[in-house]
Parts: C-alpha cells; structure tokens; sequence
C-alpha cells in the first residue's frame, strides 16, 4: 500500500511550471515554483513543523504547550499542521487587511485568531507582532515563533527549497526571483544556490509601502518609505534577522495594482489560479526583462494559492474599489 503518516510528510518536493503566454515576448525560459503544492497550500508548511521541531530541541516548546504567531496567515496553517501532528495549541495574531479566506481556514483547523490593527507601527503595542510578544508572557508553556527572527525560518530554505530547484534545473537556473517578506525563503535558497554558482543573480520583490529597497540601496531603515499597501505575504516595516541583503542582488518594486492584475492574468492565461504575491513576482521581472537572454534559466517562487484570495484580487468589486479595475 503507498501511503504517508501524516499529512505533512507531503511537504516540499513541489513542481515547477514553464509559464508561456504571459511571458511570450522574454527570451529566457521562466519557470514557476508552484508552492500551493504543498497539503497546506503555501511555502510556509515547509517552515512550519521545522520551526516547531527546532524549538522542541532547544527545550523552547514542551507537551501541551502553545505556539503563538503573528502572521499574514500561511506561516499560521503551516504551523498549525504540526500543532495538529504533535498536540499543541495555536494562536495567532493577524492584520484586519487579510483576506477573510486566510482567517476561515485558520479557524476552521482550530486556530484561535486574534485581529489586530494594520496602520499602526510595527512597536505599537496593538500591532500583530506586540500582541504576539506579549501573549507569550502571560501563557504558560507557551512559545512565540517569530518567524521574522527565528533563523530556522531560511535554514529550512537552504536544506529544501534551494536543492530542490538546484535539481529540478540541473544546476542551470541563472536567476531566481522571490517576494520577500520574512526574507527566510529568499535568502535561504540564495545560501545554497550561491555556494552552488555565485553567478546566479538574486531578485527580490518587494512593494510600494515596504522599507526594504531602500535601505538594500542605501543601508538607511527611512520611516517615510512604510505606508499602507493591499499586497499580502510581501514587504516589511522591520528588517528580519533572516534577510541577508548581501545575497539580494537586485529589489524590485511593484504597485498593488500590477500585483493584483497580473495575479489575476496567471489564472487566465496560464491556468495557474496563485496567491497575491505571486502576480507581484511576475510583474516584477516583467519589469526586469530587458535584462535577460534566450540562455537564461529563470525560477520564480509562488508562494501560494488563489483560493485565499478569492474575495479580493479574484472579486470584481474588491478590484473596482481599489481602483485597479
């Protein structure tokens, strides 16, 4: 009989997709990491039982505690799927811009999920990462992942992600584009791909709202650059200890409104229904398609799936409102 144990021994190993019709007029081959392959539908189940597993070691986490987590939503579903493995229970904080599909599928796993302010500095005390911190302090035999910090984040990108597209491209990938966020995926497969060719060029995706371009180009953490923005999973108002700029050889920015029209285009015309991020990935490097060749060998990641989405990017009026429609 062929079966698994547990619904995250299917983790990792995800396919890569040649894109064509959005990408006809780039001479380069453009691949898609499809990551809503995993059982949790997103990058972040890889993260997820590794960060649970690091902090079981390190005496972080003992049986019946609490996993506490301030997330966009797919760290939370990928730790919940270890909390559900190994018996813990999972909180998590979340800004009210998430999709309301992110905050029913967290539930709906047994998640307890807490709602916080988005338009508030990352140290306000109603921000999802104080509420977080703090929940910590007052639970006992808890633990707070911060997957912003917590180095197992881009560990398990190095062991898993990096190798795999190393493998799947046979060593013949030339660039790699990714959003980044915690920054854990792309530096993690940065780390390996690296040591396996300096060459290969790095590109980060980030958004209109986000401090990260900046300070890569300038080393300056500039207030002025953080505002509000509509794009999930991609951008930060903190530098993460698991971004290593030094291996980002490129951020390029991208409008709410390309990211949502070209993840909306992916459904259409690739028949690839992808998480928000995953359009804003796209237009990035349909931004930088100048500077590509007929011999070049592109993977990019999508992190995730549609499905969470379905009631913005994917809804007309949701689209209208924003005026990106």
């Amino acid at each position: 009989m062929q079966y698994v144990n547990h619904i995250t021994e299917l983790i990792g190993n995800t396919p890569l997709v040649k894109l064509n019709n959005i990408t006809e007029d780039i001479p380069a081959t453009i691949l898609a990491k499809l990551e809503s392959f995993n059982p949790g539908h997103s990058i972040k189940d890889r993260i997820g039982i590794r960060m649970i597993e690091d902090a079981e070691k390190k005496g972080l986490l003992k049986k019946g505690g609490t996993i506490i987590e301030s997330t966009s939503g797919n760290t939370g579903m990928g730790l919940a799927l270890g909390a559900i493995k190994k018996g813990y229970k999972m909180i998590v904080t979340m800004p009210d811009k998430m999709s309301s599909e992110k905050i029913d599928i967290l539930k709906a796993i047994g998640v307890e999920v807490i709602i916080t302010p988005t338009n508030v500095d990352s140290d306000d005390p109603k921000s999802y990462y104080s509420i977080a911190k703090n929940m910590q302090t007052k639970i006992k035999n808890s633990f707070y992942v911060n997957q912003y910090d917590n180095l197992a984040n881009r560990i398990t990108h190095y062991e898993t992600t990096g190798p795999e597209i190393w493998k799947q491209t046979k060593g013949k990938i030339t660039h790699l584009v990714a959003g980044v966020g915690t920054g854990g995926t792309i530096t993690g497969c940065a780390m390996f791909l690296k040591k396996k060719n300096k060459n290969i060029k790095i590109w980060g995706i980030d958004t209109y709202g986000s401090v990260y371009q900046k300070f890569h180009q300038t080393g300056i953490f500039d207030k002025k650059e953080i505002y509000s923005y509509t794009t999930e999973g991609i951008g930060e108002d903190i530098i993460p200890k698991n971004v290593d700029f030094t291996l980002i050889d490129h951020f390029e920015k991208v409008t709410d409104k390309a990211g949502a029209i070209m993840t909306r285009r992916l459904a259409r015309e690739e028949g690839i229904l992808a998480g928000n991020s995953c359009g804003s990935a796209v237009a990035g490097l349909i931004q930088l398609k100048e500077q590509l060749t007929k011999n070049d060998i592109v993977v990019i990641i999508m992190p995730d799936h549609g499905s969470r989405y379905i009631g913005k990017v994917y809804n007309d009026e949701w689209m209208k409102k924003q005026n990106f429609i």
